[in-house]
């Protein structure tokens, strides 16, 4: 069963996710190392567990989101894994982070577009994909059904939800994606969020203010 770990990074506060399994595969989603130091800290991470990073995964392309991309594949090889969907909003991140004063090294292409539905695997791990677009065009969660949880980004957070004013963005569409796609899933799942604290569907489902 998969594991775990958090590394909050950059100025934007945002979660970057290793998720790793008894066969020593990892999988990590949304680095957004922005320095040496958080690089550090990662990679550290993965040498002292033995772990074999074989999967880099984003839930959306924002900035905060894709900042260490570059970084995994110099260090492992791995090319990012997003809904086609996500491309545009990728492709404009070079032209704004200068505005952030961030020094963003360009993300490698995927080789391949994820779908809106389906999964993607590591060592013994299924993910499933939930497409829940409304903070970003082409949003996908990841779930690990046999875990109880969510890596979510930024759809679902404690106590709030993604913001909706950027490009691509919709209120309506990102309140439905969440009772229709998130909230079904068992109210003792955890969603992981791309920033802050861990929630559970449950917890949200009785306090969100955006969702009660």
């Amino acid at each position: 069963m998969a594991s775990v770990k958090v590394f909050p990074n950059n100025p934007f506060s945002e979660n970057t996710y290793i998720l790793y399994d008894e066969s020593g595969e990892c999988a990590i989603i949304d680095p957004g190392m922005d320095n040496a130091t958080e690089q550090n800290v990662v990679v550290n991470f993965i040498k002292d567990n033995n772990l074999n990073p074989v999967l880099l995964l984003n839930t959306h392309c924002h900035i905060d989101h894709v900042l260490g991309n570059k970084f995994v594949f110099d260090q492992y090889g791995l090319k990012p894994k997003f809904n086609k969907g996500e491309q545009d909003v990728l492709d404009a991140v070079i032209a704004y982070a200068p505005q952030f004063g961030i020094r963003y090294d360009p993300s490698p292409m995927p080789d391949e577009y994820l779908s809106e539905t389906g999964a993607v695997s590591f060592g013994n791990t299924t993910l499933s994909l939930i497409y829940a677009p409304g903070h970003s065009p082409a949003h996908l969660c990841y779930h690990d059904e046999e875990a109880n949880y969510v890596i979510g980004g930024d759809v679902l957070f404690r106590g709030s939800i993604g913001r909706t004013d950027l490009p691509g963005g919709s209120f309506e569409l990102l309140i439905k994606n969440i009772e229709e796609k998130l909230f079904t899933l068992p109210d003792s799942c955890t969603i992981y969020p791309g920033h802050g604290p861990e929630t559970t569907i449950g917890f949200e489902k009785q306090y969100n203010p955006f969702l009660t």
